[in-house]
């Protein structure tokens, strides 16, 4: 074979200009490019990052092959890479630019419910759980290999543009090393992408047996205590009401003098909030600690996609008791205050 007849090299740094280029044209028409950024040797840091990562690298139908994607997901060729609910979409950099899909099949509901189930009353924060700060027998629950929320390589349906006829080929295998990046900054999206609310995991509500209309048993025990007899029909029978004398009866003895009949009723003040529950209370509490999108996100406990999401918002907020407590709380707080819990938080 001829020489001018190979494919002339391109070296890594030409393909990320021309990627960089060719995303750039494609940021123009309107699309929003999200790359996988990483920084170190380690591609995932946090606990849902490292917890994805592992997963996948237990199977067999993965281990061999994922291997091919690491050195793409460090050097940045993942241009950009979006989870939805139960697809990931990506564009891969290689010899050329290639479209990435990963179908991820969704909880059934049974299965869901059985997660809620044992996970009820055992997360105490949203925070919590999304830093993964929680007991080893409720993360065990969560990221169980069969019955945890992490797909199996049958619920992956995975596809590339690339002339590459093997089933993973390293773009598929640097999206899904991506996507372990990705839940470092936004460890919800893994729920987003089984078509869960992971909120559901800290409201879910324990089962308590009903309350029992007998009375309890408990004579026999004080008796022998106490060794004396009580009588069971005394001990637990309700005290008498004393009825209270009449407004005549009253006026009669002269005791009290009959109140004078106010004009009007008095309303009790409101107590205000610490904040507007709208957009710009938002904006103007997220301004006040000088903080960005990510930042006050962490101080809150949300992704910084949601601030984002309830700051493009008009009028009054309707948001859920536990994140209206945690903006009640954080308005009560100095600037100072604000960002030594939020270097607590990032810790």
């Amino acid at each position: 074979m001829h020489y001018d007849r190979w494919t002339p090299y391109i070296s890594v740094s030409e393909r990320r200009e021309n990627a960089k280029k060719q995303m750039k044209a494609l940021q123009r028409t309107g699309k929003i490019i999200q790359p996988v950024e990483i920084t170190g040797n380690k591609i995932a840091k946090s606990f849902w990052g490292k917890a994805w990562c592992e997963h996948l690298e237990q199977f067999s139908d993965y281990a061999n092959r994922l291997p091919r994607g690491r050195t793409y997901a460090r050097n940045g060729s993942v241009c950009h890479l979006e989870i939805k609910k139960g697809k990931v979409e990506a564009i891969v950099s290689g010899s050329s630019l290639y479209e990435v899909n990963a179908i991820i099949k969704p909880l059934s509901k049974q299965h869901w419910k059985n997660i809620k189930s044992d996970c009820s009353g055992k997360i105490p924060s949203i925070l919590d759980l999304l830093q993964g700060k929680l007991s080893s027998g409720v993360m065990k629950v969560v990221i169980d290999r069969n019955k945890g929320i992490l797909p199996q390589p049958k619920q992956i349906n995975l596809s590339c543009s690339c002339p590459d006829w093997a089933d993973m080929c390293k773009h598929i295998a640097a999206v899904l090393y991506g996507v372990g990046a990705r839940l470092d900054a936004s460890p919800e999206m893994l729920f987003l992408l089984r078509g869960v609310d992971h909120q559901e995991l800290v409201n879910a509500e324990i089962n308590l047996p009903e309350k029992s209309t007998n009375k309890p048993k408990i004579i026999g025990d004080l008796s022998s205590i106490f060794g004396v007899e009580i009588d069971e029909s005394i001990a637990f029978s309700k005290p008498k009401r004393t009825e209270k004398p009449t407004k005549k009866a009253r006026l009669r003895k002269g005791s009290v003098k009959e109140p004078a009949v106010a004009s009007t009723t008095q309303k009790k003040p409101r107590k205000k909030r610490a904040f507007s529950i709208t957009a710009k209370g938002i904006v103007r509490m997220r301004k006040k600690f000088a903080m960005n999108y990510a930042q006050y996100a962490c101080l809150v406990g949300v992704s910084p996609g949601t601030i984002k999401n309830w700051e493009g918002k008009e009028g009054k907020l309707n948001l859920k008791p536990e994140k209206l407590v945690s903006l009640e709380r954080i308005a009560t707080i100095d600037k100072a205050t604000a960002w030594s819990v939020y270097a607590k938080n990032k810790r």
